[in-house]
């Protein structure tokens, strides 16, 4: 058994990407790399063909001497929390907005079916995404266009697909057994929606004052090590090697900018509704357990939007203009939203979207298809095109490709807090999830998204 991910051949032609994404000068080091036979980083798998044995102890120096490489974009793209509140003007106001205990019945009506909402819209928008994950964008176009399904209004599915079709781009091997729409029977297992579990469960026992080492602590007694990709598994490694936080996210960490910290962040911006600072500050506890930068940046921008959107007053352009204030401007990714954004505002057709998907992946296509910069750009033109409707949220931010079942999951997420209620969910889209979520952090197997949300909404008003 080969694992993926960890692999320190495999690393290395990440961290070159990365260093040439970030400014360093690796030059000396990639001839190094190349000229002893290593290999490039794995176009989408986890894992290359295995190396020379000789290849690994050169992987290892070679991963430790990039991470000591200078970068010229750290000082506007910091990590630590302080100098990111210190580079962001119109990061929202810190003052506490929790009602203090009994001075309403309920201090944030209607959160609940909001709250509700969201969990599926959650489910939804990844399960939209899981079967067409890790496919080309045209791939991905071509088989929805098979079935008449394009622009993207319905689930996916094989019936009627040309046999050449799909041979020539097959559907993710993991999810479609489980995601057609001929196959769904309540929503499987997928990390989307385990880590929010995992926020919800790390509220329940340490409130929103958790550290990241409380965040460590849950994994480790919670999460299957075989559940986690990218980041999140090398963290994984790092802790079990005696590796603290925070830096399980930058030792030999070549994913440590993608975009796993902010399919954390739902919880964080669910339990603090109207409060998007408390939430990005939530967000940024926990991501920097696996992540730096940009990846950090990613789970405070989604944080701050779902706050801002569970506060039940903004619509979604003041809630990701709420995500985009806790981001340092200067940095890639609010750069990146800031585009997104540009490009679809004056968008309305769902047919509109492919020229801005297009854009969209002729700026940012040399970024892996799972870093943070691209899919928040993608992000946020999908929000921004389908203008708070959940059917256009959770189509568009599918239908632009990259990590498609995350991407899904967060529009999808931030449509349901918007729509307010599950029953303003279409029924196509709700039912066939039959309120039973699949999953291996324990106790939750086969639980309802209404416990969910009663769950998620003890944890929102508790003082």
């Amino acid at each position: 058994m080969r694992l993926t991910w960890v692999q320190p051949e495999d690393l290395v032609g990440h961290e070159l990407r990365q260093a040439a994404e970030d400014g360093r000068d690796a030059g000396a080091l990639a001839a190094r790399w190349q000229a002893a036979g290593g290999p490039p980083a794995p176009a989408t798998a986890g894992a290359s063909p295995t190396a020379h044995p000789a290849l690994r102890p050169l992987a290892e120096e070679l991963l430790d001497a990039l991470a000591a490489l200078p970068s010229p974009l750290s000082s506007r793209e910091p990590t630590d929390l302080a100098a990111i509140v210190a580079a962001c003007p119109d990061w929202p106001d810190d003052r506490r907005r929790h009602p203090a205990p009994g001075l309403l019945p309920d201090p944030f009506p209607g959160l609940l079916p909001r709250l509700h909402a969201a969990w599926l819209g959650r489910a939804v928008g990844c399960l939209l995404g899981k079967p067409v994950e890790k496919l080309p964008l045209d791939a991905l176009r071509a088989l929805a266009r098979a079935t008449g399904n394009w622009p993207l209004a319905d689930w996916f599915t094989a019936r009627g697909v040309p046999p050449a079709l799909l041979a020539a781009h097959p559907w993710n091997r993991r999810s479609a057994a489980t995601s057609l729409a001929e196959n769904i029977d309540g929503m499987p297992e997928d990390d989307d929606l385990n880590y929010p579990l995992l926020g919800l469960l790390l509220l329940r026992r340490h409130g929103r004052g958790f550290s990241t080492a409380d965040v460590a602590r849950i994994w480790l007694d919670e999460l299957p090590a075989g559940r986690t990709f990218t980041a999140e598994r090398i963290a994984y490694r790092n802790l079990l090697d005696g590796v603290e936080p925070p830096l399980t996210a930058s030792r030999r960490n070549p994913f440590r900018e993608w975009i796993g910290a902010q399919i954390r962040a739902d919880v964080h911006g669910w339990t603090r509704p109207g409060d998007p600072a408390a939430a990005a500050r939530q967000a940024h506890r926990d991501a920097v357990l696996t992540h730096t930068g940009n990846g950090v940046y990613g789970a405070m921008f989604v944080a701050a939007t779902l706050a801002a959107a569970a506060g039940g007053s903004a619509d979604v352009h003041r809630a990701l203009a709420a995500g985009l204030a806790v981001v340092p401007p200067e940095s890639r990714l609010a750069e990146a939203v800031r585009y997104g954004i540009a490009l679809a505002r004056d968008t309305r057709a769902p047919r509109d979207f492919d020229p801005v998907v297009d854009r969209l992946h002729a700026r940012f296509g040399g970024y892996h298809w799972v870093h943070a910069v691209p899919n928040a750009a993608l992000l946020a033109a999908a929000l921004t095109h389908a203008d708070g409707d959940f059917t256009r949220s959770v189509c568009a931010a599918v239908s632009g490709g990259w990590d498609t079942d995350s991407n899904g999951a967060t529009a999808g997420s931030v449509a349901g807090l918007l729509a307010g209620h599950p029953d303003r969910l279409p029924a196509r889209w709700t039912s066939p999830l039959k309120n039973r979520l699949a999953t291996s952090v324990p106790s939750f197997d086969g639980i309802g998204f209404d416990t969910l949300a009663a769950l998620t909404h003890s944890e929102a008003v508790r003082p």
